[in-house]
């Protein structure tokens, strides 16, 4: 429940599903058969009991500002498919789920620990000392192995100019794969990811040199901006040393806006989970990035329904661009949110990701939202085209094979729709849709 007594649509609370399979289970919670006790309150809190099969019934409750989750059931899923189901029938069903009752004591417990619990991080945090000597040291130490896996790579590079792009299919992944374990122990992560990469291209198909050589000159690019890095301006320099792989924090003052979900989504590398959540100021007009990452088969803790509006504080992390952000203190609880940012045309979409290539060329994609266009099926996948006919952008060949592919053009009928997805040289990934016929965001992803 919202201040305003506004409660989330059931497509968002989907949106918070780890996974297809709790969807399902979690939309057969979602009536009021199985439930009793239920609840929430004016700051966002829903609880109730749900009958499962032992004799004492489930407790679950949910924090939606949050949003937290907590359920007595054995899942390791966050949320779980009773944290869903309550949400759905939160949603849908007021009187099932009365506003202004009296959390139960095993639900007001666990939010009073809640409360407790960031209470106690932040006088942590704040009574911390910094060693900022000890911290300079490590910083140096790191820098300097990094700069030794840096020329290692740099010779590997030469050697495969050297002896052709050709012979790179007869040579294999175990060469890349040594090449990639030496940039981890070098502590240079990224550096290890664009070798992976790069010995994943042979096996690729028609037209592999070519992308070969353009990776392996990107590679080269970033390897010696690191070997020059003293020399670089500071915005450049700190985008140099992400994509490196040196962790970074969020610094400089906090902006407070009434921000936008715009999307989230996962992915995995089979060791890693990273969440992505892309969020739109209405006032600051600004759109950034908020990532959570979780270890194998767990989800990451943050999470956010797609659609809502949160009054909260970000703060940037330094390089070119400034997308990503560090969620600050948060003012009030999530509220629907209804009308989409503002956006552009095709033509504007790729003006704009240009010129975020002069700041990072190393950038995959840019977020961009796209006004009046129409999902058309083309000679090989889909395109967004312009409703004027002036110009289209090709969707990915990742997004095609997604349902939400099927849904915008559900959602579109043929008629001009609002789009707002990821920009890149590999084409345009569509990650949420606006249609004047049917209020509120709908999820993509």
């Amino acid at each position: 429940m919202t201040e305003q007594g506004v409660r989330w649509t059931a497509e968002q609370v989907l949106a918070l599903a780890p996974d297809a399979a709790s969807r399902k289970a979690g939309s057969k919670l979602g009536a009021a058969g199985p439930w009793s006790g239920a609840g929430c309150s004016a700051v966002g809190a829903v609880w109730g009991l749900c009958k499962g099969s032992g004799s004492k019934p489930y407790q679950t409750v949910v924090d939606t500002a949050g949003p937290a989750y907590k359920c007595t059931c054995p899942s390791r899923k966050f949320p779980c498919k009773h944290a869903l189901g309550l949400l759905l029938l939160w949603a849908a069903d007021a009187a099932a789920v009365p506003a202004g009752a009296d959390a139960p004591d095993w639900a007001e417990k666990w939010l009073e620990s809640r409360g407790a619990r960031a209470e106690a991080r932040q006088r942590k945090d704040e009574a911390k000392p910094a060693d900022e000597e000890a911290a300079r040291r490590r910083a140096a130490a790191r820098a300097a192995r990094v700069t030794a896996g840096a020329e290692e790579l740099e010779q590997r590079l030469a050697d495969l100019v050297r002896g052709g792009m050709a012979a790179a299919e007869h040579a294999g992944y175990g060469l890349w794969e040594e090449t990639a374990r030496r940039m981890v122990d070098a502590q240079a992560p990224g550096l290890a990811g664009r070798v992976r990469e790069l010995g994943a291209i042979p096996g690729s198909g028609p037209g592999w040199p070519m992308r070969l050589l353009e990776e392996s000159a990107l590679t080269h690019l970033l390897d010696r901006a690191w070997l020059g890095i003293d020399r670089l301006p500071e915005p450049l320099a700190a985008t140099v040393r992400t994509r490196v792989g040196l962790p970074a924090s969020a610094r400089g003052p906090a902006v407070r806006d009434r921000w936008l979900v715009l999307a989230q989504y996962d992915t995995s590398d089979g060791k890693l989970t990273t969440r992505r959540i892309w969020l739109y100021g209405r006032e600051s007009g600004r759109t950034a990035l908020l990532l959570s990452f979780g270890a194998a088969g767990r989800a990451p803790d943050l999470a956010l329904a797609v659609g809502v509006v949160l009054d909260a504080e970000l703060v940037r992390y330094p390089g070119a661009g400034q997308l990503r952000a560090e969620l600050g203190e948060r003012f009030a609880a999530p509220v629907p949110g209804d009308a989409p940012p503002p956006g552009g045309s095709v033509g504007e979409a790729l003006a704009a990701y240009g010129l975020a290539l002069r700041d990072d060329p190393w950038l995959d994609s840019w977020p961009v939202t796209l006004r009046d266009v129409v999902p058309v099926p083309a000679a090989e996948g889909w395109q967004l085209a312009d409703a004027d006919g002036g110009a289209a952008l090709p969707v990915t060949g990742s997004a095609v094979a997604r349902p939400g592919l099927w849904r915008l053009a559900a959602v579109s009928g043929g008629a001009p729709v609002t789009v707002f997805g990821e920009c890149g040289h590999r084409g345009f990934t569509p990650l949420a849709a606006w249609s004047p016929d049917a209020p509120g965001t709908v999820p993509l992803t």
